[in-house]
């Protein structure tokens, strides 16, 4: 009985060990994964999104000046390309930290079927590009339904979050984007836009500077990085793949990425992981 005893209390107590180690990975809803100094974050999201409009501009491309146009502060318009001066406190955009958002533009079967398209969440608002429809289109531009718009990826990502893995969703995101000026800078449609191209917010991973790793909460400009191909995109626990931002920027020298600026924004703090993530802590679904 003693040498039984001996054997299955280390065993009991490297089962709560292992207990603990894996409730210090787990996710609150407020929080999803990145990466950065080729380490696993955390982000914890303390506010909304802000998608900043300004006087000047005309996010919905009909001629007038958002300062003149009411309907325009209605709904967000959340545009990559487009860049504001200034971020949600008012400072110059220039002094406002990164967030590349990674968006996995490449296609690991070659997708023909229009129906893999991700539905919208909630039914989307008026107008936008959803299930077939989207998929139609993202065929007509780019030859495949990308794994961004994919309702099941085959690679794994950090939002939609584990928490809450509905397709075009993320926590404090929005639900929407814009993709009318994106495709218009990449020649898949008219330049300028004519007006705008709403579809759900993609598949996407994060990734800050090495510097931002451990950083308070804080306005983040969101830059979608465009990753071309499968080889780049980072594995769940980091062990793979960019996960870095010197690695981003090897990858945009050599044509495999295209990052860009956008006028949206998230309001979050970032930290170390304490312990390394699970294969599952991504959304992957077969």
């Amino acid at each position: 009985m003693i040498r039984s005893q001996s054997l299955v209390l280390p065993l009991f107590a490297a089962v709560l060990l292992l207990a603990g180690t894996t409730a210090s990975a787990q996710l609150a809803a407020n929080q999803t994964n990145g990466f950065g100094n080729s380490r696993l974050v955390t982000f914890t999201y303390l506010q909304n999104f802000d998608c900043v409009d300004q006087p000047e501009l005309d996010l919905d491309f009909n001629k007038i000046k958002a300062q003149s146009d009411p309907n325009e502060m209605q709904t967000p318009i959340c545009q990559p390309v487009t860049e504001p001066t200034q971020d949600p406190t008012g400072g110059d955009i220039k002094h406002t930290a990164h967030l590349y958002v990674f968006v996995p533009m490449f296609s690991v079967d070659n997708d023909q079927n229009p129906n893999d398209a991700m539905p919208c969440p909630n039914g989307g608002r008026p107008g936008e590009l959803c299930g077939p429809a989207l998929g139609a289109a993202l065929i007509s531009a780019f030859g495949f339904v990308p794994e961004a718009w994919k309702t099941h990826p085959l690679v794994a990502t950090q939002c939609p979050d584990p928490n809450h893995p509905v397709p075009g969703t993320c926590t404090m995101h929005a639900s929407s984007v814009d993709l009318s000026v994106t495709l218009a800078a990449l020649g898949k449609a008219a330049n300028p836009p004519t007006g705008n191209m709403f579809v759900p917010t993609p598949n996407h991973d994060h990734v800050v500077n090495n510097s931002r790793v451990d950083t308070g909460p804080i306005w983040w400009e969101v830059r979608p990085v465009l990753i071309m191909d499968q080889s780049d995109w980072p594995a769940p626990d980091g062990s793979s793949g960019i996960t870095s931002a010197k690695a981003m920027d090897d990858a945009e020298a050599a044509g495999r990425a295209i990052e860009v600026g956008s006028n949206f924004f998230l309001f979050f703090s970032s930290s170390q992981a304490t312990s390394a993530a699970s294969p599952h802590s991504g959304h992957a679904m077969p």
